[in-house]
């Protein structure tokens, strides 16, 4: 007698997505009477089958099957939903003749023997969906036609497989996504589930309750989060009739006629409830009315049009609104109360734990080197949104593809099978790939971080520590200040004479932290408009917090906020300016994730109320260097240069009583100059031969420590 079970169906991981698995907990393994790797039958509203793999550690216990969307849709199952589990036998398929249901090009023996490797092992029955997760960030869905032997089968490497590209009248342009093709956004799906999945499945629910089902809802948060994914994936996720409309697509040149269209697509929707309508950048269609001038008099009733269809005299029925934008504040706010958008959800720029949910995700068909390392490249990847990240796979996928291209004959239009096997994504690849992507959010403000290490700055040992304990313990340990109840140093102030390494402290945080770098000149924030400056200020802090963790760096902060004299500015920008800092710093608006780093060589020019605790907790002053320091100097500026036997930094150092890092720096770099001036005098154009003899002696560096001397006569002795 068959053993069976009743099991609550949940989403599977998204790794497992493809791979034709069910997750169970091994006591329902064992009540079954199967051993993992058998194939099971699943009975919802159609039967499907699966390879049985057992459940997580903290999964277990919960009575639970874990299957991703692909296999619910074959089963017809919902999650949440009871399904009935079995162990059956499969016999290995001999032949199976499938349809792409996505728009390919695949064709060939060659894309066959391809796919085949990939679907290698999967249990299937005729009419199943399967999927092949291709080697760079996309897949591609197949129809099972056909299979023989008749019933549940296995795909072997023996398995005669034929594509049929011109039999399929189900082809689709963009894959169905399930909720396992998003990442890190757990909390977020789960609320939307809540709100719209239930009142479209069990309506009857909140009409018994007396509770009424929520209408809309309105997703925010920075472009390339996954609002418009979540919208798909719920729309594929409850079966409902979906509409998905841009803002531009409505508007008509006659008079009525975008409100008709607007009209049009919600009576469509409640000809075919339960139905979700999807506007995308809804700012485009329902900005502020009174933001607007006289001339836009269609875009005023567009508005008044759509408020009245969300909450109007009429029902609109088993219909749910989601609207989607990155610029929530410039939405009419008539929308944004209950009735009309019952929920407003922000989607966050994804944390360490999402961002590696979502490298999984995309780099699910990539043959990985042994030496990858995706947890690491999830630290690393601070203020990268879920796009920035998929970018980054493809990119990485395209650095491995490079090596093989002088092996692709592209008049055959196809990569030989044998060359495919090759391919591997290595870890390089993927730093490679870091080099051309960047995280978007920040894009506007990115900057290239120089490699400077600490191990490039001389002395300074107490300012250096400071710094690593400030801003590099909270982004390593947040646990433990978490514990503590601890919080980090919100602002660090850097100031000294030019030349004492200030900005190269700064080059050298950005790059030993990791983290986002934003820098800002002082100057450039400055404006004549009226409310520009201060606009200015607003847009960098937004941005910092938008990418959290990241470090702001403003260089010569005197420009920025300086001492407020009375009756000295006219137009009180400055004024405006300082005051919009000191709210963003210290304002009911807490600053999270961001640390304020800020240098200047004139602290007695910035205003007292920045310089208070609790704006700037770590004010350093950083000194000109002693002698110890100034031979260590010496020591990093002439690092690998061929230096002449005759050459004794110490004896140099000893010279340079009151000179900064700066100008023993110059004194290396003109000593060199010197250097090369004499030997291509000496050699010209043999001088390449001759390289090797190439020194530089102790009197290039007399000439130009007298000649930096002189030209800062008025200032050191």
């Amino acid at each position: 007698m068959d053993k069976k079970t009743t099991l609550k169906v949940t989403e599977a991981r998204p790794r497992d997505v493809g791979r034709g698995i069910a997750r169970l907990d091994p006591k329902d393994i064992e009540r079954i009477g199967a051993s993992v790797g058998d194939v099971i039958e699943l009975k919802g509203k159609k039967k499907t089958v699966a390879k049985v793999i057992p459940a997580y550690m903290e999964d277990r216990g919960k009575g639970i099957i874990q299957i991703d969307g692909i296999n619910r849709e074959n089963g017809q199952i919902g999650l949440d939903e009871k399904v009935e589990v079995q162990k059956i036998d499969a016999k290995s398929a001999t032949r199976i003749i499938l349809a792409p249901l996505t728009i390919s090009s695949l064709r060939g023996e060659s894309d066959t023997k391809y796919i085949g490797r990939l679907l290698d092992g999967l249990p299937l029955v005729t009419g199943n969906r399967v999927r092949a997760n291709l080697f760079g960030t996309r897949s591609c869905d197949f129809k099972v036609l056909d299979a023989h032997p008749n019933g549940a089968v296995l795909i072997q490497p023996t398995t005669l497989i034929k594509i049929k590209t011109e039999e399929i009248a189900e082809r689709r342009r963009g894959l169905k996504v399930s909720y396992e093709d998003i990442g890190g956004l757990g909390k977020q799906i789960q609320r939307v589930r809540e709100l719209i999945e239930l009142p479209l499945k069990y309506p009857q629910v909140f009409e018994r309750l007396g509770i009424e089902a929520p209408k809309g809802i309105f997703l925010h948060g920075p472009p390339g989060c996954g609002k418009t994914l979540i919208a798909r994936s719920v729309a594929n996720e409850t079966d409902a009739y979906f509409i998905s409309i841009s803002g531009p697509e409505i508007m008509g040149k006659y008079y009525g006629e975008s409100e008709a269209r607007l009209r049009s697509i919600f009576e469509d929707a409640q000809a075919n409830a339960p139905a979700i309508i999807f506007l995308d950048e809804i700012e485009s269609i329902a900005p502020k009315r009174e933001e607007m001038g006289a001339e836009k008099q269609v875009e005023r009733r567009v508005v008044a049009q759509l408020l009245a269809l969300m909450d109007g005299l009429e029902s609109r029925g088993n219909v749910i609104v989601i609207a989607a934008t990155n610029l929530p504040n410039i939405v009419d706010p008539a929308l944004r109360r209950p009735g009309r958008f019952d929920r407003e959800l922000e989607i966050p720029i994804p944390d360490k734990n999402g961002r590696l949910e979502i490298i999984h995700i995309h780099t699910r068909g990539m043959p990985l080197a042994e030496d990858i390392n995706l947890e690491r490249l999830a630290e690393i990847t601070h203020g990268f949104v879920g796009a920035d990240l998929e970018a980054l796979a493809r990119e990485a996928a395209m650095a491995a593809l490079r090596k093989i291209l002088p092996k692709v004959d592209f008049e055959l239009a196809h990569i030989p099978y044998e060359t495919l096997l090759e391919l591997q994504v290595t870890m390089d690849n993927f730093m490679e790939a870091l080099k051309e992507i960047g995280p978007s959010a920040i894009r506007e403000v990115f900057v290239e971080i120089p490699n400077v290490k600490w191990s490039d700055i001389g002395g300074l040992v107490d300012v250096k520590k400071h710094l690593i304990e400030a801003i590099e313990w909270p982004l390593e340990y947040p646990e433990l200040f978490k514990y503590a109840k601890t919080n980090p140093p919100k602002g660090v102030l850097l100031h000294g004479k030019p030349g004492t390494g200030k900005t190269l402290i700064a080059k050298a945080l950005a790059n030993e932290s990791g983290v986002n770098f934003i820098s800002v000149k002082g100057p450039q924030l400055m404006s004549k408009f009226i409310g520009e400056s201060e606009r200015g200020v607003m847009e960098v802090f937004k941005k910092a917090r938008q990418a959290s963790p990241s470090i702001l760096f403003f260089d010569e902060l005197d420009a920025v906020v300086p001492i407020r004299a009375a009756g000295g500015d006219t137009t009180h920008v400055t004024e405006r300016v300082i005051s919009q800092f000191l709210t963003e710093l210290d304002g009911i608006e807490e600053l999270k994730g961001v640390v304020v780093l800020a240098a200047t060589n004139r602290i007695d020019m910035i205003d007292t109320a920045v310089l208070r605790t609790g704006r700037f907790d770590l004010i350093f002053d950083l000194p000109v260097p002693d002698m110890g320091v100034r031979e260590k100097i010496f020591e990093i500026h002439t690092r690998d240069k061929p230096l002449d036997r005759d050459v004794s930094l110490k004896g140099i150092a000893e010279k340079t009583e009151g000179f900064s890092g700066a100008d023993i720096e110059a004194i290396c770099r003109q000593a060199s100059m010197l250097a090369i001036r004499e030997f291509l005098d000496k050699f010209g154009k043999r001088a390449k031969e001759r390289a090797k003899e190439f020194t530089i002696k102790k009197k290039y560096f007399q000439v130009a420590l007298e000649a930096v001397r002189g030209r800062l006569k008025p200032e050191y002795p």
